[in-house]
């Protein structure tokens, strides 16, 4: 192990030098040629052995309702008290201003939820509303209008934005509430087992601010489980060039494609690597946007309310609460903190690694070509935290976006990330999620309500997948979901 671990590091270390050619175009936009040392990486990478310590050396052993809860084992104990108080901001509740507590309120104009942990419940993955009226807990819509805005991102939905924010200060009237309706999709295994897929449409009741144009363009999202974030940070964007094939080069039906995004906070493009779609390039910007569009949270990288130009109300309230309260409503040292607890989140070790249904279920999930987007391995590189540097890690994802067909497609570009292409979703303590969250829900909008089903909504490059897990038997396909349960 130890020899495979370096060999695969310094393969790492070496991409920068030996695989690829950088060229900027317009200072917005990055390509990389990538040479034939890019598929010895892939394979150096799908050579390692799967380690229990799914997060590295970081990795606990962590089960029930608190599995995601963790400090990274690793940790250096003076780390302890900032990931606290990180973890304590996460589960605090904001009120609007004025409050009880000037470095606590600021929440709206218009928001979605008053806490990271309502979204977040126990760290892990949000649902969709249970019925029509239901309220969109841990749930949001994106919007957009064809075209591009600000740095090649989505173009904002005139009177809306680009997110329908549901709730809303007292004289503030919410933009709207979401509508999920479902229609079942039959269909059958090769066994003659059936099953049924529901497929999920977008819908609006109560918008306050005109109709959405015709052309409006919908994206639903549930909220992702937050654990390992500051390992996948830590990977270096060389090693996700490396492993793009945007072209499918070596002609294995998956390409993998990085998305170039706008970095608030640095002020340029960067690779993206966090989100459903890759849209954020770091934690830091992923929350600051969270805290924002989720909660009306002003931070030191987002420093102005949403309001649109029609949205009289909450122009007036914005001002009023700036006039009243500590700005931004997220001060540095707090949002630091924060962004510490999200660093070292640990990820929980893999549990029955020596069953022996689990190994097959490994075997049977390589062999069929699951591992071509769910990279079982990645290495991390230099960080400023030394407890996220220098580790193998098993995330079971590419950080890259894929094809993934017609019938996951929300039609909707974000950034050069297209209308059918979806970041590969990490896999790691995917088996948690009914201890965590208390529900099996999954894929982008929680359509999927099994393991089994999530796997049948895959298509485009993963439809050889997917049909070979159609056609499995149905012992084979237990023993592919006993090892997705072991994660």
């Amino acid at each position: 192990m130890m020899q495979s671990r370096m060999h695969v590091m310094c393969c790492i270390r070496g991409v920068a030098l030996a695989a690829f050619a950088f060229v900027t175009l317009g200072g917005d936009r990055i390509a990389a040629a990538q040479s034939d040392g890019d598929d010895d990486l892939r394979a150096q990478l799908l050579a390692v052995p799967l380690n229990p310590n799914l997060g590295g050396d970081g990795s606990v052993d962590a089960f029930g309702d608190r599995a995601y809860r963790s400090i990274s084992a690793n940790a250096r104990n003076q780390l302890l008290t900032p990931f606290l108080f990180g973890q304590r901001l996460f589960d605090v509740v904001w009120e609007p201003t004025p409050g009880f507590n000037p470095t606590l309120e600021g929440v709206g104009p218009m928001f979605n939820q008053k806490a990271c942990r309502e979204c977040h419940e126990g760290n892990g993955r949000g649902q969709p509303p249970e019925y029509v009226g239901a309220s969109a807990k841990s749930f949001l819509v994106r919007m957009s209008v064809p075209g591009s805005g600000a740095h090649g991102g989505p173009k904002h939905v005139p009177n809306y934005g680009d997110q329908l924010q549901d709730r809303a200060v007292d004289g503030v009237a919410p933009e709207g509430q979401v509508a999920i309706t479902y229609e079942e999709i039959p269909g059958k295994f090769a066994d003659g087992t059936t099953y049924s897929l529901r497929k999920p449409t977008v819908g609006f009741q109560n918008l306050a601010y005109g109709k959405l144009p015709p052309d409006t363009m919908t994206s639903a999202r549930v909220a992702t489980p937050v654990i390992g974030l500051g390992l996948l940070e830590a990977v270096p964007a060389d090693t996700l060039r490396a492993l793009a094939d945007p072209d499918d080069k070596n002609g294995d039906g998956i390409s993998g494609r990085v998305n170039v995004v706008w970095d608030a906070e640095a002020q340029q493009m960067a690779l993206g690597r966090f989100g459903w779609k890759a849209n954020a390039p770091t934690l830091r910007t992923q929350g600051a946007g969270a805290a924002l569009g989720d909660m009306g949270l002003t931070s030191p990288i987002l420093t102005e309310d949403l309001c649109e130009d029609v949205q009289k109300d909450c122009q007036v309230a914005s001002r009023k609460a700036a006039n009243m309260g500590v700005q931004p409503e997220i001060i540095d040292s707090f949002f630091n903190p924060l962004g510490l607890y999200m660093k070292l989140l640990a990820v929980p070790k893999q549990r029955d690694s020596q069953n022996a249904a689990v190994q097959r279920g490994e075997t049977w999930f390589r062999s069929i070509g699951c591992s071509g987007c769910h990279m079982p391995t990645l290495i991390t590189g230099d960080a400023a935290i030394n407890a996220l540097a220098q580790q193998e890690i098993h995330p079971f994802t590419d950080l890259l976006l894929h094809d993934m067909g017609e019938g996951l497609a929300d039609n909707r570009p974000d950034y050069e990330a297209s209308g059918r292409e979806w970041r590969t979703a990490p896999l790691w303590g995917i088996g948690l999620t009914e201890d965590v969250s208390r529900f099996t829900l999954f894929l982008h909008d929680g359509r999927a309500r099994s393991l089994t089903e999530a796997i049948l909504w895959h298509g485009g490059e993963a439809d050889g997948p997917r049909e070979a897990f159609r056609n499995m038997p149905e012992a084979q396909r237990s023993e592919v979901l006993a090892f997705l349960g072991s994660l």
